[in-house]
């Protein structure tokens, strides 16, 4: 949807949402640069890391730009990607933290229902107070939670990983393993709509980032078979290393796989002097919290979803 800026009777300038399906080059520097402020003043993303990558390198196939605009300047912008099957289109919104309390969020969390047929999943990562108080405002249930758990990488003792009988592991090889790994990642997360749906393109994205290294990125195999794989990735202005993504094919599923791998991963980071390890899992995952708790993990702060009635 587009409407025009216009002075309203009191002088003060209309607000105008536009809706896009590729960002320009001037676009993507301010949603950027938006995001940056929000993160400055917020202590972590509005967007989630995948969203942030959408925002980069043209159009893609089921995702929309929301961008609102009061005098030629950016005060909003929303994120609608709608390719699940099943799923409702699922949503993420910032506004300028300048600029709250001016109904901008209301603004576009009615677009994106308006977007969305009113079949929508919306983010409110950290679960602030506002974010809460907007998902009422617009008639939405909570119904996902997403802990980050962290545990320190000093002055704890790591667990010797005790690989299964046959299986040893490598470093990954970009353009060599990408087609393995890509097929053992659907598999293994054939449940999680987010990660399981992951792309050649997704991955490029990801080797492309300053942060991508191989050396961190583990592979396990049974022969020719890849059965495993634990993806560490490191914050290096935050100084957090993280267990990014860590997978098991469901034929390898129950051997104590995942423990060494998470083990061999986050010996990879204390290795490099980082002080603390993160991870996210869904609150409703108790076997994984149960086992992320026994290695020494603990809750550090919750996103949750929120999705219209169906």
């Amino acid at each position: 949807m587009t409407s025009d800026d216009s002075a309203r009777a009191d002088g003060s300038l209309s607000r105008s949402i536009e809706t896009r399906a590729a960002l320009t080059p001037e676009q993507t520097e301010a949603v950027l640069d938006l995001l940056a402020a929000a993160a400055r003043s917020d202590g972590q993303q509005a967007v989630s890391e995948q969203g942030r990558l959408r925002i980069r390198g043209g159009a893609r196939e089921g995702v929309s730009h929301l961008l609102l605009v009061v005098g030629g300047q950016l005060l909003g912008y929303a994120q609608l990607e709608d390719t699940d099957p099943v799923e409702a289109p699922a949503a993420e919104l910032v506004v300028h933290p300048s600029h709250r309390g001016h109904g901008h969020g209301r603004a576009l969390g009615s677009a994106l229902l308006a977007a969305s047929g009113k079949r929508l999943r919306l983010w409110a990562h950290g679960g602030h107070a506002a974010a809460r108080h907007l998902a009422q405002v617009l008639g939405l249930t909570l119904f996902r939670e997403l802990r980050q758990m962290r545990r320190p990488l000093t002055g704890f003792d790591l667990p010797e990983p005790a690989l299964p009988e046959g299986v040893t592991v490598r470093a990954f090889v970009p353009g060599q393993d990408d087609a393995a790994w890509l097929a053992v990642n659907a598999a293994a997360f054939a449940h999680h709509p987010e990660q399981g749906s992951l792309t050649q393109r997704d991955l490029d994205d990801r080797k492309a980032e300053p942060w991508f290294d191989p050396a961190g990125f583990f592979l396990a195999f049974r022969g020719d078979e890849l059965v495993g794989f634990h993806w560490t990735k490191v914050h290096a202005e935050e100084q957090l290393g993280e267990v990014y993504v860590l997978g098991v094919a469901p034929g390898a599923q129950g051997t104590g796989l995942g423990k060494a791998l998470t083990s061999i991963g986050l010996r990879h980071l204390a290795a490099q002097a980082l002080p603390t390890a993160m991870l996210y899992v869904d609150a409703d995952n108790k076997a994984a919290v149960s086992v992320y708790e026994r290695m020494g993990f603990t809750t550090y702060e919750t996103d949750l979803m929120y999705r219209t009635e169906t």
